[in-house]
């Protein structure tokens, strides 16, 4: 079998949208009559609990309640579906050039896996998406309450899988100190810069577009040095 890759999401299969999110929020406050920088704020500042903890609704009405706001169910309800649109335009953005890829590394034996630090808005939307069906395992921290870079997500994943995380190679932009999360626990490490140079002091391989990785996978593993030994850029 040829070695399992687990690939982060946003930034690294994805667009991660950031400034469409923050946009949303903005007009998801106006629907519950709060102030769109104040909920955008709120948002930015509870992060961790909204990737392990509070779903769509939950962060809506606790957020809503710490910023001196009352909304109706029914105002909640249309704010939730409008985070849920974004969680489903996100995901169906996925340019055709990845799935290829995807599926070119299926065809070649790969088992493939997700691990994202996601809001439950992802969460649910995933299985609609065109990603969702070419991967084997999808690990999303709102469901399993862990994030990167915490071990036990990547030895969730792992075991999932049905391998130990040191027969897994972890590719991903590097945000959340996900790179040296995978590292840790003795996964072979890839950074991609296609969406997003998110950890440029990486010591490891760079692979600069997702196009090269079905090559550099095909490349004898014992050439790569363990990630963090270097900097530069793995090649076909």
């Amino acid at each position: 079998m040829s070695r399992p890759v687990i690939f982060d999401l946003f930034h690294t299969l994805i667009q991660g949208a950031d400034e469409e999110r923050d946009r949303v929020v903005g007009e998801m406050a106006v629907m519950v009559g709060l102030a769109p920088a104040d909920l955008v704020a709120a948002y930015h500042a509870t992060w961790r609990d909204r990737l392990v903890r509070w779903d769509v609704e939950e962060t809506i009405r606790i957020l809503a309640g710490r910023l001196g706001g009352t909304p109706t169910d029914e105002q909640v309800a249309r704010a939730g579906e409008h985070r849920r649109a974004l969680a489903r335009r996100v995901l169906h953005s996925v340019s055709t050039a990845t799935l290829d890829v995807l599926d070119a590394l299926r065809g070649e034996g790969h088992p493939l896996a997700l691990i994202s630090n996601a809001t439950s808005d992802t969460a649910e939307a995933w299985s609609q998406s065109p990603l969702a069906q070419r991967f084997d395992v999808a690990v999303f921290s709102c469901d399993v309450g862990l994030a990167k870079p915490d071990p036990a997500i990547y030895h969730l994943a792992a075991e999932r899988l049905g391998v130990g995380p040191g027969e897994c190679v972890f590719v991903g932009d590097g945000a959340d100190g996900e790179l040296a999360g995978a590292a840790a626990v003795g996964m072979t490490v890839l950074r991609t810069r296609e969406h997003n140079d998110s950890d440029p002091g990486w010591g490891g391989p760079v692979v600069a577009t997702l196009g090269d990785l079905p090559a550099n996978l095909r490349e004898p593993f014992k050439a790569m040095e363990p990630s963090g030994a270097h900097t530069g850029t793995a090649t076909a």
